[in-house]
């Protein structure tokens, strides 16, 4: 069929408006409404809101902004921007009353949450305008019709989002953000996402998904985690420390479901991996460290009292506990009795993720004794435990490792549980611990323990300080056996010490004095040994310790040990000829032979010149560590003595003068006072700190090379007499920490041994295989002291 031209004309002038109108509108309508979103964002948000451009097409239901930008309230600052943001409408829908969001794509967002104080976020005046309360009337909500609201499809493509804590000082960011979710249907209650991002700074990746009803605030999640940096704690250990680093990264694969209205009601399994654990002064300068601590759960519900885990295990912890003159290591850092801890937690306006996840911890395993556990493995492997004591005069030191702890099931349904604890003690010692207890009473145990081949010497830092004697001689060994009923106690214990020796008296102004040649006397019996048992009874509240071996065996002393006075001389005649013939011992900072070696070496010196093919080597054996604190508390307080005596300055040093230093406590008041008025570092706690602040390394390792020499020669100068000086060969010094606590000079003989010292070996063979030395023969033997034949 033909149309007249004049119908044509028409057909095109309508189809040319069809095609126009909308052209026109989709070209007009973007801009325009770039601009009204502008103008008009801060009053309907309380935002200010820029674009690049934006596209709306009004027919197809899609809208694209780019560059977005969408800044603080009432700042310049920028809260939320994204490279693009495009959403797609169903039009059609909209028709029968529902709104449908499609599809929504955010690419390159970044966003900034900033928490000003516990739940006042920068986003907080967003959702109190947006969630206003409905003032309908109660009668008429019924009759309300519902609006129905769909929106499906949202993705969020590498997105970086920072959270700043304005009242901690914590900034954080985590980038590589990809998020999706099919979304939600009006009548739907659940909501699903799939997430995963990088950490900000370091390295670690975290992935999963998450369910909640929005209705119940029922949720389920599963999240794996593969060394995530655990960096942020750093930023929230700086309000509850008053120095020290940390970091260690995480490892995890849990699956949880609970309710967020009840902490309780939770499900948890999974895997919890913390690696690479620092946390201490300094990056090197650990209080407390491991290499990898795993927690593995096969079910724990705290709200049907189920906890169920298939291992704890810690490998690898080294904790360090310092003792000083004020407060420790630990209080140092968290304020005396915790109070920086205590501080925060108390302040109801600040947020710690610290302090808030022991909390939940704590909440959470509150129940834990009262509820159904078990526990497949529980370990800890090559532990390191350190002590260390700077409040005595000298350093005190001593160190578990390495330390095994094991335990078997562990089942609140078995009859016992049993570990086993095993350590060396370092520089000399062991401990061994077998325990049992009943996992339904706490008070219900088992114990039996061994510690052994334990120096005496170990604790001259405390018997010089309440004593004024150093023992140079001495093994502890210390058994007990416990058992345990309803806290009713009965035990058995066993302190052994085998051939205890005190030195001469240490005089100083700030060491207490008791005799201990007398004390020994007494408690020594004429075995050459101190033996005891002291067994406790009573209840774990209010022992009871039975001290009457102890008595009775210082009665037996007083009255049966003058009449075996030639016993023990003689017990101690050759053992002096034995241990003279091996080593030489040097007291701290002894620099010549005193006169009670004088006559051995006079005797050594002739055995040479008697024995041509015969000859000996020296090793020094060096107590370098203890040497060098000597020295360095010397030089101190010698400078510290200068400056209150001008006058000795330039060469006036004397004999009297050195004396009078030696016998100055570095626990002085004015001499501390002298250490601080010149310390140039922070974080200083020990006296051994300050002065070596104040000494150089160089002048401490001078005069401990000056001193070796000076006994070398002292050494040497005897046998000069007799011409055999050549026959005394010297071998490299060996650095170590003596079981006796004193640098010696270890003597290793070619050719054959002096008669004298024979005699001696054959003498102390008797003596050991009669009463009383029999009885202790193997535990001698078993304890391998340094004094040996070569």
């Amino acid at each position: 069929m033909k149309f007249p031209r004049r119908v044509k004309k028409q057909l095109l002038i309508i189809g040319g408006i069809l095609i126009i109108i909308p052209t026109l509108l989709i070209i007009f309508i973007s801009p325009i409404t770039k601009y009204l979103v502008e103008k008009y964002s801060v009053k309907y948000t309380g935002r200010q809101v820029k674009m690049n451009w934006a596209y709306i097409n009004p027919f197809t239901g899609y809208i694209h902004f780019n560059h977005l930008k969408i800044y603080e309230a009432k700042s310049d600052s920028i809260f939320f921007s994204a490279d693009a943001i495009s959403v797609s409408f169903a039009i059609r829908k909209i028709i029968s009353k529902t709104y449908e969001i499609t599809d929504v794509s955010i690419d390159n967002p970044r966003g900034t949450v900033i928490l000003n104080g516990k739940d006042n976020f920068n986003f907080t005046d967003l959702i109190l305008r947006f969630a206003k309360k409905d003032t309908t009337p109660i009668a008429q909500q019924a009759n309300k019709p519902v609006v129905q609201f769909n929106i499906l499809n949202v993705k969020i493509n590498n997105g970086v989002f920072y959270f700043h804590d304005t009242l901690a000082h914590v900034h954080y960011f985590i980038k590589n953000v990809n998020f999706e979710s099919p979304g939600k249907y009006w009548n739907e209650d659940t909501l699903g996402t799939k997430f995963s991002f990088s950490a900000g700074t370091g390295t670690g990746e975290m992935n999963g998904n998450f369910t909640i009803n929005l209705n119940t605030l029922d949720y389920r999640y599963v999240v794996i985690a593969h060394k995530y940096n655990l960096s942020i704690i750093q930023q929230y250990l700086k309000d509850i420390i008053n120095y020290g680093v940390f970091s260690a990264n995480l490892d995890a694969n849990l699956q949880s479901s609970g309710n967020f209205n009840n902490e309780e009601n939770q499900d948890t399994k999974g895997r919890i991996q913390i690696n690479d654990f620092h946390f201490g002064k300094t990056p090197d300068d650990n209080y407390l460290s491991f290499d990898k601590f795993v927690f593995a759960m096969n079910e724990v519900n705290p709200e049907k009292h189920l906890y169920s885990l298939d291992s704890i295990v810690l490998t690898h912890p080294y904790f360090k506990y310092e003792k000083y003159d004020y407060l420790d290591n630990i209080q140092t850092m968290f304020g005396k009795n915790g109070g920086n801890v205590t501080s925060v937690d108390a302040d109801p306006k600040q947020f710690n993720i610290i302090i808030e996840l022991a909390h939940y911890l704590i909440d959470l395993s509150k129940n834990f004794f009262k509820s159904e556990y078990k526990i497949n493995k529980l370990a800890i492997n090559k532990g390191d435990i350190k002590f260390n004591d700077y409040s005595q005069s000298e350093e005190f030191s001593v160190d578990a490792n390495p330390l095994y702890i094991a335990a078997d099931s562990i089942n609140q349904r078995k009859g016992r549980i049993k570990f086993f604890i095993k350590s060396g003690i370092k520089p000399y010692g062991n401990i061994s611990v077998l325990a049992s207890i009943n996992p339904r009473d706490s008070i219900d145990f088992d114990v039996d323990f061994h510690f052994g081949k334990i120096p005496i010497a170990l604790f001259n830092p405390y018997l010089i300080a309440y004593t004024s004697f150093p023992m140079d001689r001495g093994t502890v060994e210390f058994t007990g056996l416990w058992k345990v009923r309803n806290g009713i106690i009965q035990s058995e214990n066993h302190l052994l010490i085998i051939d205890p020796r005190e030195t001469k008296r240490l005089k100083n102004k700030a060491n207490h004095w008791i005799p201990m040649w007398l004390v020994i006397y007494f408690i020594r019996d004429r075995g050459n040994v101190i033996d005891y048992q002291i067994p406790v009874t009573g209840n774990l509240n209010t022992p009871t310790f039975h001290l009457h071996d102890v008595l009775f065996s210082t009665l037996h002393n007083i009255f049966v040990k003058p009449l075996t006075t030639p016993y023990r001389t003689d017990v101690k005649t050759q053992e002096s000829i034995i241990e003279k013939s091996f080593t030489l011992q040097w007291a701290m900072r002894q620099s010549s032979i005193q006169p009670a070696e004088e006559k051995f070496m006079d005797k050594l010196a002739k055995y040479l010149a008697e024995n041509p093919n015969s000859s000996i080597t020296i090793t020094p054996q060096q107590y370098e560590t203890k040497e060098k604190e000597y020295i360095l508390f010397f030089e101190a307080k010698k400078k510290y003595y200068l400056s209150l005596n001008s006058q000795k300055v330039g060469g006036r040093w004397s004999i009297a003068d050195s004396l009078y230093v030696d016998k100055i406590s570095v626990k002085d008041s004015l001499f501390n006072e002298y250490l601080n008025k010149h310390l140039t570092q922070s974080l200083v706690f020990t006296v051994q700190g300050k002065c070596s602040n104040l000494i150089s390394t160089v002048l401490i390792n001078t005069q401990f090379n000056k001193l070796n020499k000076t006994r070398e020669n002292d050494f040497l100068s005897y046998f000069k007499v007799e011409g055999v000086i050549k026959r005394i060969m010297f071998a490299p010094a060996q650095n170590i920490i003596p079981y006796n606590g004193f640098s010696f000079y270890k003597i290793t003989y070619k050719g054959e041994l002096p008669d004298y010292l024979l005699k001696a070996y054959g003498k102390m063979n008797r003596l050991n295989n009669e009463s009383p030395r029999e009885k202790y023969k193997k535990d001698r033997k078993k304890i391998n002291l340094t004094v040996t034949k070569k």
